[in-house]
């Protein structure tokens, strides 16, 4: 485990920390990623900078045919990077290469449903929000409407939100990101409301008019997916111990998701919303002598001992059972008498149809219950299993795979597929190999002497059953792809401070590993199932000094980047690339040299990366999709001004006045991109 953490007993004030980020939770000896990579190359050569040794000790020595000895002998030059690079930017506006253009749609706020309320500054009710698109809009996915490029469904995850812009009664106080207004302890029980709608899922149809906006269109297939929404619990863990409460004594229901980060596609073409940071909406003040006494389910994955929950939405005015079920102590007799068990319910994912409003959201337990980032499908095969990849996006967390038992057919698969299967986690080894570990009762230590009663158990328990089986701690592992032409998987490992704040100076921007990386793999004989992969790095992110692509040259002006996060690949192979610099590290320190947060493409092929967007002040760029023929590519930017501090927000001084100019409560939103010529993008 990390000394450098632990030299803050406020995990909250250590560089580094995001809002929602859990608390230090693996405790286990397993290796840790950057074990792996100082395994192979020396740790002077990879840590003070001399990035050489690392270059020839983790680029391209696991592939059959080495991507980055192609990139050598690649002309200068990508025929998929068709664009001029754009520069480096702290302003807080949105900048795209000369060619193409820029809209923004669904803000934070805008009317899909119902009534069809307004916007009003904040002023909504918790009922109107239900109505809305939700808040800090993440992972997204376009779903057209009979094939077309100019009319669809636009799925959008929120994954948290942000009281002081969504409260209006918050003007003028000094507020800070993470704050709620208590009193009395207690919560006014409207804002909890407004607060649990603004979670979730935005489905919204969008079409693109003859002046080539796009604009929302009042459709019945528009709905809100929140953190009240009736959901079943489906796989090896429904119906047994672990998820009954009081609202589902038989343990078959939940109500609501929350933390919805990344997303994913299934191949029978619905929609997965990820639950990442959930763990810390809940609360349990369970004791033992005077001492914390938390279930390791609790424990594991960072529900706040004692204490309030990350809003106190335990604390709502009337103690309704919809804001009562996150104290998560144990107050009756049994479990059926309360709600010991209602975390158990969430850290899945969530499946549900975004063309059919009627469809009830499905938590799909055998894929493993973690800090879902999201998940990525490989192509599937018609009599093969399906595959799926998944980080789990904290640090010092695991990377895994689901193969599902029985075989793709496409004219009968549905999402029964992903509830029989077997979860996998991934070990990296110092060679350039690796192997998949059985997650299932038995295999890799995971029996009932060990703690392990049967697959539920191991399931509820993903993380410690991964601690158990020896898998590879990493770099904060957030989002995957999967190149449709090769097979290669992507992972983005976001950053990691992992060195002791002494060892810490701008000589070693290194040692905390501040900016981050991609690994990629590809799998044995390039079957997905297979139980083993060879690994390299793709690029080591970071300023000129500190940085190598997979070709082994350093990022330039044109490139350089920090803490990748969001990823896809597009038909043709484009690698883009999203980054997530936390607010309070935006343009300081050693991170200054990157600007504002980005968007980039990369070729797989000869490993040149471009900057191809930046955005306003505060964002996380996150979410990215095109339209079929790749003409229209969706955006998302979430909590622009985010890094506005208490006093000026108090003050009315915003950071970042987008969308909607100065004085106006910034929001998320997407942004549609498009090229003034119509062509594709990326070309």
């Amino acid at each position: 485990m990390s000394q450098y953490e632990k030299d803050y007993p406020d995990h909250t004030l250590a560089p580094g920390y995001e809002h929602g980020d859990e608390p230090p939770c693996n405790l286990s000896d397993n290796p840790t990623f950057y074990d792996v990579v100082d395994a192979r190359t020396s740790r002077r050569g990879f840590m003070v900078g001399g990035l050489a040794a690392a270059a020839t000790g983790v680029f391209g020595a696991g592939l059959a045919a080495s991507s980055a000895a192609q990139a050598q002998t690649a002309p200068a030059g990508s025929p998929l990077l068709g664009f001029k690079a754009v520069p480096v930017s702290e302003a807080d506006t949105v900048v795209v290469p000369e060619g193409y253009k820029v809209q923004v749609l669904i803000p934070q706020g805008t009317p899909i449903g119902g009534s069809m309320p307004a916007y009003r500054d904040g002023a909504n009710t918790g009922a109107e929000q239900a109505m809305q698109v939700g808040a800090h809009h993440d992972g997204m996915h376009f779903f057209p409407i009979n094939g077309s490029s100019t009319d669809g469904l636009l799925a959008v995850n929120h994954e948290y939100v942000e009281a002081r812009t969504l409260h209006a009664a918050y003007r003028g106080k000094e507020v800070g990101i993470d704050d709620v207004v208590i009193e009395n302890n207690t919560r006014v029980a409207d804002e909890v409301l407004k607060e649990l709608n603004a979670h979730g899922v935005s489905v919204v149809r969008v079409r693109r008019g003859a002046d080539g906006n796009w604009a929302v269109v009042q459709d019945p297939m528009n709905r809100r997916v929140t953190g009240l929404t009736p959901m079943d619990i489906a796989g090896p863990v429904r119906g047994t111990k672990h998820v009954v409460t009081k609202y589902s004594p038989d343990g078959t229901k939940v109500r609501g998701t929350l933390n919805n980060c990344a997303h994913g596609v299934t191949p029978w073409n619905t929609y997965m919303t990820a639950e990442e940071n959930w763990a810390g909406y809940f609360r349990n003040a369970d004791q033992r002598d005077g001492r914390p006494a938390l279930p390791r389910e609790h424990a594991r994955y960072g529900v706040v001992a004692g204490g309030r929950s990350r809003y106190g939405w335990e604390l709502a005015i009337g103690g309704a059972d919809d804001y009562a079920r996150f104290d998560a102590s144990t107050k009756g007799a049994a479990a059926t008498d309360d709600y010991r068990n209602e975390p158990n319910a969430f850290g899945w994912m969530v499946e549900f149809n975004p063309y059919d409003p009627n469809s009830v959201p499905v938590k799909r337990t055998a894929l493993g219950r973690f800090a879902h980032e999201g998940v990525v499908f490989a192509p599937a095969v018609a009599g093969r299993p399906v595959v799926c990849y998944s980080g789990d996006d904290s640090r010092f967390e695991y990377i895994y795979k689901f193969v599902s038992a029985r075989p793709y057919d496409p004219a009968t698969a549905n999402g029964a597929l992903l509830d029989q299967g077997t979860l996998y986690a991934a070990k990296f080894n110092a060679d350039g190999t690796g192997e998949w570990l059985a997650l299932v009762p038995g295999q890799n230590g995971l029996t009932p002497a060990n703690g392990f009663a049967d697959l539920a158990d191991i399931l509820v328990n993903t993380r410690l059953a991964a601690d158990r089986a020896g898998a590879t701690k990493m770099d904060r592992p957030e989002w995957g792809a999967v190149d449709p032409k090769t097979g290669e998987v992507y992972f983005t490992l976001t950053n990691n401070t992992n060195r002791t704040l002494v060892q810490t100076d701008p000589v070693n921007p290194r040692a905390r590993n501040q900016f981050g990386q991609i690994v990629r793999w590809t799998e044995a004989g390039g079957d997905h199932a297979a139980a083993s992969f060879k690994w390299e790095l793709f690029v080591i992110a970071g300023d000129a000094a500190q940085s190598r692509t997979v070709a082994g040259r350093a990022l330039n002006a044109d490139s350089i980047f920090a803490c990748p996060d969001g990823l896809w690949i597009d038909d043709d192979s484009r690698l883009w690339i999203q980054t997530d610099i936390g607010e309070s590290e935006q343009n300081r320190g050693d991170l200054k040299v990157v600007g504002n947060n980005c968007m980039l493409a990369a070729d797989p092929r000869t490993g040149e990366i471009r900057r191809f967007l930046t955005g306003p002040m505060g964002q996380e760029v996150t979410g990215v999709i095109t339209t079929p023929d790749q003409t229209t590519m969706f955006v998302n930017f979430q909590h622009p001004g985010a890094g506005t501090s208490r006093a000026d927000f108090a003050a009315g001084k915003f950071q970042s006045a987008f969308p909607d100019g100065a004085g106006k409560l910034p929001r998320s939103a997407t942004l549609v991109i498009t090229k003034v010529d119509g062509g594709k993008i990326g070309t």
